[in-house]
């Protein structure tokens, strides 16, 4: 079950659902902002859709999190964030589905925007939490700046990992994955082509599907993080180069990245 969308911003939750999809997931629901369910009814065929209720501004409201967290109980994972907004409700509503989540959380864009100055809640977590993000949102997730943290990247994710009790994936050149217990991770594949816009989006859709899948979330994590950037790596092959490519093109490229892993594991 994804979360995510609003005014201007259905693109992202779009392209998470989509993701989800091309990375396994059997089965995909998209949770929206009421106002805007015909619109994604129309943008979207495979994947399902669901309004919620929603504040004036057109971003979920605080009440959302009771039919959202109803709704995970029938799900493996949740993921929330992609194209959420910034509505004054959604600190509410992140703060109670971090308290109450039933099944594995994955958290990002401005899903992690929501939890700013609220960080030690992480630590009330029912399940297990993924943070996804860039240098720019953990610098504000931890009052600090994008260029500090990328001169601490490996000992920043690992501290806050600790500390907050969460798998933290710090992406850029060379993705950072941290665990609680204190074990790190540095993704190997990808390219300069991922910076394009979107391509956060997609990483959640197939960290949530491995989630789904069945996967423990340290391996779920892990796995999406490498499979994810080897997309990118095989559009940039077909493209001949970094440029121009979009996340849509790392989409298309996920079920041929992840076949052609089965395939070799299989031989």
């Amino acid at each position: 079950f994804l979360v995510g969308g609003s005014p201007g911003l259905t693109g992202a939750a779009c392209l998470a659902a989509n993701a989800a999809l091309r990375a396994g997931a059997g089965l995909v629901t998209l949770g929206v902002p009421e106002s805007l369910h015909s619109q994604m009814e129309i943008k979207l065929t495979e994947v399902m859709t669901t309004p919620l209720p929603e504040a004036d501004d057109g971003t979920l409201a605080a009440l959302a999190a009771g039919p959202i967290l109803e709704r995970a109980t029938r799900a493996d994972a949740l993921g929330v964030g992609p194209g959420l907004g910034r509505g004054e409700e959604l600190p509410d509503l992140v703060a109670q589905l971090v308290r109450e989540s039933p099944v594995p959380l994955v958290l990002d864009a401005d899903g992690l925007n929501a939890l700013v100055g609220a960080t030690g809640l992480l630590k009330e977590a029912a399940a297990p939490v993924i943070l996804t993000p860039h240098p720019g949102e953990l610098a504000r997730l931890v009052g600090s700046t994008t260029a500090e943290v990328a001169v601490h990247r490996l000992p920043l994710a690992r501290d806050l990992a600790q500390d907050w009790n969460v798998i933290l994936v710090l992406k850029g050149a060379r993705t950072v994955i941290a665990a609680p217990d204190g074990s790190c991770y540095i993704n190997p594949t990808g390219n300069p082509g991922l910076a394009t816009g979107g391509t956060g989006d997609v990483l959640t859709g197939v960290i949530t599907a491995f989630l789904a899948a069945g996967l423990q979330p340290l391996q779920a994590v892990v796995a999406a993080v490498f499979c994810h950037g080897l997309a990118g790596d095989l559009v940039r092959d077909e493209v001949g180069g970094e440029i121009g490519f979009t996340a849509g093109d790392v989409i298309r490229a996920l079920p041929r990245t992840l076949n052609s892993l089965l395939s070799r594991a299989k031989g």
